[in-house]
């Protein structure tokens, strides 16, 4: 084989392994906000005319109610269940058309859930369409019986709490324990203060600091909610 020849094919090989990298990074910029990609999945359809961009896909004008019908149709039949949706077609303000609608899904197989919505976006003349896998979060009771006096240590290096026997405040912080903070199974992250709610069988830490993820321990194990400010106000405590 000829210099020029060698010259020649390595040039080639050059030419195709640029294009390759060329091809992977405009493929990861377009993808790279979505958790999950429809084209990579034969039981989810895609709306035709509909293409990617980083986060979300979108389609020229507003298309949303035709979008919404296609998913609710074909989806089920690929094994979908849907295990909650509403759109704007249930509202009677005309002002809220461009809304849209939001949904989610459920398949066996399919480990965690399928979000699936889309709004017109007036100012662009499109519609966004957003696909989002989901972990089922899951939210254990750990207090089954509403005590009729809880006591609150502000710190958890405080000896004296603050007493609390009423009983819609006491019904309100037991149902945010059970139902609105979801089992964790990672590492707690730091937190600068740390509360303790002593319900008389049971004693929870609720680790916290300002506007982040609020943590949940007990001898039940770990829970995580978002910082809720109504929360707070239940416990008569600053965020």
């Amino acid at each position: 084989m000829s210099k020029n020849s060698l010259l020649l094919y390595g040039f080639i090989a050059i030419l195709i392994a640029m294009g390759w990298f060329v091809y992977q990074k405009v493929t990861d910029d377009t993808y790279k906000g979505m958790s999950i990609i429809p084209e990579q999945h034969e039981d989810i359809p895609l709306f035709e005319g509909l293409e990617p961009s980083e986060h979300h896909y979108i389609i020229n004008g507003d298309q949303w109610t035709d979008i919404y019908e296609f998913y609710i149709n074909k989806l089920p039949k690929q094994g979908w269940k849907v295990e909650y949706k509403d759109s704007a077609l249930n509202d009677n303000d005309s002002d809220n058309d461009w809304s849209g609608f939001y949904s989610g899904w459920s398949k066996e197989g399919f480990e965690g859930e399928l979000s699936l919505s889309a709004h017109y976006n007036k100012f662009e003349d499109q519609t966004e369409v957003m696909f989002d896998k989901r972990p089922i979060l899951v939210s254990s009771s750990w207090i089954e019986d509403i005590p009729k006096v809880i006591c609150i240590y502000k710190a958890e290096s405080d000896n004296e709490c603050i007493e609390i026997r009423d009983k819609d405040r006491i019904r309100g912080i037991v149902g945010f324990i059970n139902t609105e903070a979801y089992n964790y199974k990672e590492d707690t992250l730091p937190r600068s203060k740390t509360t303790v709610i002593d319900f008389g069988n049971i004693k929870v830490k609720v680790l916290y600091e300002d506007k982040k993820t609020i943590y949940f321990q007990s001898e039940k194990g770990v829970k995580e909610s978002k910082p809720d400010p109504g929360f707070f106000e239940l416990l008569n405590i600053p965020q």
